[in-house]
């Protein structure tokens, strides 16, 4: 992040007043100590604008880790509503403060409002920009502009500006040797056929095909070549739970494929909502198959507390406050989670096809680090997410590969224990 002139003596006048606050009312209710926490911070806000921006992560959490260790020691002596408190604060100071670089610098906003008022980027004009006095624009609404096929993807004035003052902030950077940068959260993306992001599109269309063919397969398996129970029900006790984990995974890359097309606050809360539903589903599915639970009221205690989790957290995304990064946190935490109960299976089973289930937990563990570790797309196409999206491909071939026999395997173990 840039800082500014000056912002680093900011930062420590900061730290330094907070430092004092703290110890000065250390001995005070947890209430006192948060209050003038936050009046330092919400101080130190007004008094230098840029604050809030041109803060780093490594000096706000010098900020945090001070305020943490100076009243680590009133702890034993605060109540339970104190707790709260102090976890509230935790929670505040934990929030990421800063803006992305593209869309903080002065030169890409002068160009978006100047945009907005000439409908043009240099020699790109754009005809929805172009408005009558009366307000109107003129030709008719921007969907009636456009070729047919390129209505649904809904760029405005407002987003085409943003698109192509973003391209030519870029190719002046890269001209004095600068970096690519963030705009929005986002990266710099080069559109091809109206799709925003074309290269992961592609990639989450062919893990929807590849999802519905091992569920489909799957699905033959079960029904079809495997033998049934007098009453026509399978012998595999996680069917169920293989068919729910697949519908919820189509659901995912459909989404996925539609949020990469066009990104705007719904298609994200919905491919957000998606894969955060699924990860929650598969470590329930995790936690019932790797300790073999077949007793229903044990798979609903487990399962009960994870779905109410996802629910509340789903529902804080799409109500609350659409937070990508608690939103990373989380579905890194339950993804990890789930890796660490198939791993830890995968050592102490029998089971013939572990070999299977390490390569996808080894291959599941590096492909996560792909959404940790982010980095510019590639020639404006492939970033870390593109790869991401392609390294599933083989992974969930393989996991598809994986519940197959291992329903060929419960299945032939049941029925020799009925013999």
């Amino acid at each position: 992040m840039v800082v500014a002139g000056g912002a680093r003596a900011n930062e420590m006048y900061v730290y330094a007043t907070l430092k004092a606050k703290v110890r000065t009312h250390s001995h005070g209710t947890p209430i006192t100590i948060i209050n003038q926490a936050f009046i330092t911070l919400t101080s130190a806000s007004i008094s230098n604008r840029c604050f809030s921006i041109n803060l780093n992560k490594s000096s706000f959490f010098s900020f945090r880790l001070t305020f943490i260790v100076l009243s680590m020691t009133q702890m034993a002596r605060w109540s339970f509503h104190g707790i709260l408190a102090f976890v509230s604060l935790l929670a505040f100071l934990t929030h990421d403060v800063y803006a992305s670089v593209g869309d903080a610098d002065p030169i890409y906003k002068a160009c978006v409002e100047q945009c907005e008022k000439t409908g043009c980027v240099g020699e790109t004009c754009f005809q929805h920009c172009k408005f009558s006095s009366d307000g109107k624009p003129v030709g008719g609404p921007w969907y009636l502009q456009e070729p047919l096929y390129l209505r649904w993807k809904q760029w405005d004035c407002h987003s085409d500006c943003r698109y192509h003052c973003m391209l030519v902030r870029e190719e002046e950077r890269e001209k004095h040797g600068g970096k690519p940068v963030k705009y929005h959260g986002k990266w710099p993306f080069h559109r091809a056929y109206g799709f925003q992001e074309p290269v992961s599109v592609a990639l989450s269309a062919l893990n929807l095909a590849i999802q519905f063919h091992g569920w489909v397969s799957f699905f033959i398996l079960i029904y079809y070549k495997l033998p049934l129970t007098p009453s026509k029900k399978t012998y595999y006790e996680y069917t169920g739970l293989w068919h729910i984990y697949g519908i919820l995974s189509m659901n995912l890359w459909f989404w996925s494929a539609v949020f990469h097309s066009r990104d705007v606050e719904l298609t994200e809360k919905l491919d957000c909502s998606s894969a955060v539903a699924l990860l929650g589903f598969s470590l329930i599915l995790a936690v019932l198959r790797a300790f073999s639970m077949r007793d229903e009221a044990a798979r609903v205690m487990v399962s009960a507390p994870i779905i109410a989790f996802v629910t509340t957290h789903i529902l804080y995304l799409n109500f609350f406050n659409l937070d990508y990064g608690l939103n990373m946190k989380v579905c890194v935490a339950m993804g990890v989670a789930q890796l660490l109960i198939w791993a830890v299976w995968a050592s102490v089973t029998r089971h013939p096809s572990r070999f299977k289930l390490w390569v996808a937990v080894i291959g599941g563990g590096l492909a996560m680090l792909l959404e940790i570790y982010d980095f510019p797309p590639y020639q404006g196409f492939v970033d870390a997410h593109a790869l991401w999206h392609a390294t599933t491909i083989p992974l969930t071939y393989l996991w598809w590969s994986f519940a197959k026999d291992d329903a060929e395997f419960r299945t032939s173990s049941l029925l020799k224990k009925a013999k």
